[in-house]
C-alpha cells in the first residue's frame, strides 16, 4: 500500500482520478488501466468500502461463497496488477471549478486530474447501540438483499418504517419462517401499495410504538432484542435470529455539495443511462448515486461504465484541443 508523499507545491497529476475504493472504484481503476489512462485511485477512510465489514458473500457472480474482505482484497490487487496506482489517503476537499480538477488529502497532499470518478459510496444509518455493533455480521445487518438468504427458516426482525424497511420485510419473508417489522410510531411512511402487501402477508407482523433498546446474543450470534415501548413505559423481549436495520443511508457526498447536482437526499444526479454528472468530466458510480439497489455487482457495473465514459470524454477533449490548435495555426 502506497502513502502519498508529494508536497503541497507539487501536486500529483493524472488523466483520471478515482476517489473511493469499493467495487465501483476498483472496477473503474481496472477498466481505466486497461484503457491506458494510468488512473490514480485514492482509497479513502475505509479501503475496500462496506464489503470489508461484511462476512460471507454468496451473490457475487463466480463465487459460490466468498468473504467480503477477501473479495475486496482481490479486486484491489487486480487493479494494481493492471497498472492502477492506489494511494492510501483521504480526500478532504475537492475543487471542480478548476481545470484540471483539484483534490486535497487530509495531510495536505494535492492531486490534479483531467477527469474524475466519484465512488465514495453511502453509509448505512445504524441505531447507535454498542450491542448492535458487536453483532454486526453475526445476525445484525443493514442489507436484507445481501444477507436474507442466510436466514432460511429462521425468525427475523426489521427496524424502520419507510419503503426500504417494508421491502426488506417482504424480501425476508421469502426465506424466514416469520418476520417482525419494528416501528417506533403507529403508522408507516412507506407508500400505500407496499403497506398493503406488508399487511396482507401471513408471515409478517408489525410491532408498533416500539424501539430496539438492546441487541441480545450468546456471544457468537443474535438471539433476540430488548424493546422499549415509550407510550406505556414497558419493556419486552423478542426472540429472533436476525436483525435488519433499515432506517436509511447517507451518501458520502459532502465534498461535492454546491458543486454537483444532487437529489434532496444528497445522492449525486447523473444523466439517465450514464454516470455523467452535472459537471463535464466528472462521473459518479456506485452507491453514491444509486439509492435503489445498493449491490456490489451493480456498483462494479457502474464503475466499468464510468471508466469507459471517462475515456471517451478524454478522447473528445484531446480531439477538441487538436482542432483548436489547427484553427489557430
Amino acid at each position: 500500500m502506497m502513502r502519498a508523499t508529494q508536497t503541497k507545491t507539487a501536486p500529483k497529476h493524472s488523466k483520471l482520478l478515482i476517489i473511493g475504493s469499493g467495487p465501483a472504484g476498483y472496477t473503474a481503476a481496472i477498466y481505466a488501466s486497461r484503457s491506458a489512462l494510468n488512473p490514480v485511485l485514492i482509497e479513502g477512510p475505509q479501503p475496500g468500502g462496506q464489503l470489508t465489514i461484511t462476512t460471507e458473500v454468496e451473490n457475487w457472480p463466480g463465487d459460490a461463497s466468498v468473504q467480503g474482505p477477501d473479495l475486496m482484497l482481490r479486486m484491489g490487487n487486480h487493479a494494481r496488477h493492471v497498472g492502477a496506482e492506489i494511494i492510501a489517503d483521504y480526500i478532504v476537499d475537492v475543487d471542480l471549478t478548476q481545470r484540471p480538477f483539484v483534490a486535497t488529502g487530509d495531510m495536505g497532499d494535492r492531486y490534479t486530474a483531467d477527469s474524475l470518478i466519484i465512488a465514495t459510496g453511502a453509509n448505512a444509518r445504524w441505531l447507535g447501540l454498542e450491542s448492535e455493533t458487536r453483532y454486526r455480521g453475526q445476525g445484525v445487518s443493514a442489507c436484507a438483499t445481501c444477507d436474507g438468504f442466510f436466514f432460511r427458516g429462521r425468525v427475523c426482525a426489521v427496524v424502520g418504517g419507510g419503503n426500504t424497511a417494508v421491502e426488506d420485510a417482504l424480501h425476508l419473508a421469502n426465506f424466514a419462517s416469520a418476520v417482525y417489522l419494528i416501528h417506533r410510531r403507529d403508522s408507516l411512511r412507506a407508500d400505500k401499495t407496499n403497506q398493503a402487501r406488508l399487511f396482507a402477508h401471513p408471515k409478517i407482523k408489525v410491532i408498533w410504538n416500539a424501539e430496539v433498546a438492546e441487541v441480545l446474543g450468546n456471544g457468537s450470534k443474535v438471539t433476540g432484542v430488548q424493546l422499549n415501548h415509550p407510550l406505556t413505559g414497558e419493556q419486552s423481549t423478542l426472540t429472533i435470529d436476525g436483525l435488519f436495520v433499515a432506517i436509511g443511508h447517507d451518501p458520502a457526498t459532502s465534498l461535492f455539495k454546491d458543486q454537483l447536482a444532487m437529489d434532496p437526499d444528497g445522492y449525486i444526479l447523473v444523466t439517465p443511462g450514464s454516470t455523467a454528472t452535472s459537471v463535464p468530466g466528472v462521473f459518479a458510480a456506485g452507491d453514491v448515486q444509486d439509492k435503489h439497489f445498493r449491490q456490489a455487482v451493480v456498483s462494479a457495473g457502474m464503475g466499468c461504465m464510468a471508466a469507459l465514459e471517462a475515456e471517451r470524454y478524454l478522447i473528445d477533449q484531446a480531439a477538441k484541443a487538436v482542432l483548436v490548435e489547427t484553427v489557430s495555426a
